[in-house]
């Protein structure tokens, strides 16, 4: 177990959240466990889903499963069922750069206040 990973005594509140496993004859499903950890990996480090330490399993399955989750509403009944429980006080939210979005213009790109300022003192040294 690397550091980060779920502990026995988390896994034994949060596995039996989780949907079961499913899987076809010629590619079972990993362990949710490990999947589980490998995605709180990426969540917590922020690296990319590709750059996931291969001790998680393949990062495209990781990945999947995390979009299915995400999707079915995992995520949110998991986070509901903590609270209810007393395990954590409310919902918690974090916002990054990551996903607070900025005008092109504010980040020095062609226009806005620096184009009009640069053709305001080039137009004043040609009078």
């Amino acid at each position: 177990m690397s550091r980060g990973d779920v502990t026995d005594q988390e896994w034994a509140m949060i596995g039996p959240l989780l949907p079961p496993e499913r899987g076809r004859w010629a590619r079972p499903a990993e362990d949710n466990r490990l999947f589980l950890n490998g995605m709180l990996h990426v969540l917590h480090t922020g690296c990319p889903w590709r750059d996931m330490h291969e001790r998680y399993g393949k990062w495209n399955s990781v990945y999947v499963r995390f979009r299915c989750w995400a999707e079915q509403g995992v995520w949110h009944a998991l986070l509901q069922t903590l609270v209810d429980l007393g395990l954590t006080d409310n919902w918690q939210h974090m916002v990054d750069s990551t996903v607070v979005r900025a005008h092109s213009q504010a980040t020095g790109a062609k226009g806005g206040l620096i184009r009009r300022l640069y053709e305001h003192v080039e137009g004043s040294k040609k009078r």
